[in-house]
């Protein structure tokens, strides 16, 4: 079976030190110095890290002087929360059918 780009995304972003630099870069644009201070892990680890979110799709990065800054991009996210939101109209669903039963019950148990 073929992996989704989806499952790419959760199965890279599980990995916590990408799953924190993800939510480091949800507040902007970040070079790679600023992510190792920021996340107080070495810049080698964050290279890495960093070079596997970009393989997976979910990050890109622009030259600035002898910085690299890295920023999100947005469609991955974009697919995830549409997935992700695939389930709350699920269990809207369900609470309706169960505020409906229990509307029912309420009704039947009336003298």
């Amino acid at each position: 079976m073929n992996t989704t780009p989806m499952q790419v995304t959760l199965l890279t972003i599980a990995e916590p030190n990408r799953f924190n630099i993800i939510e480091l870069l949800k507040q902007g644009p970040h070079s790679v110095s600023e992510i190792v201070q920021a996340l107080n892990i070495g810049q080698p680890q964050v290279s890495r890290h960093l070079r596997i979110l970009s393989e997976a799709g979910l990050v890109r990065s622009r030259t600035k002087a002898q910085q690299r800054i890295y920023s999100l991009k947005a469609k991955p996210f974009q697919e995830l929360d549409e997935w992700f939101d695939s389930f709350s109209i699920l269990w809207e669903e369900r609470l309706d059918n169960f505020d409906d039963y229990m509307l029912d019950y309420k009704r039947k148990e009336k003298p």
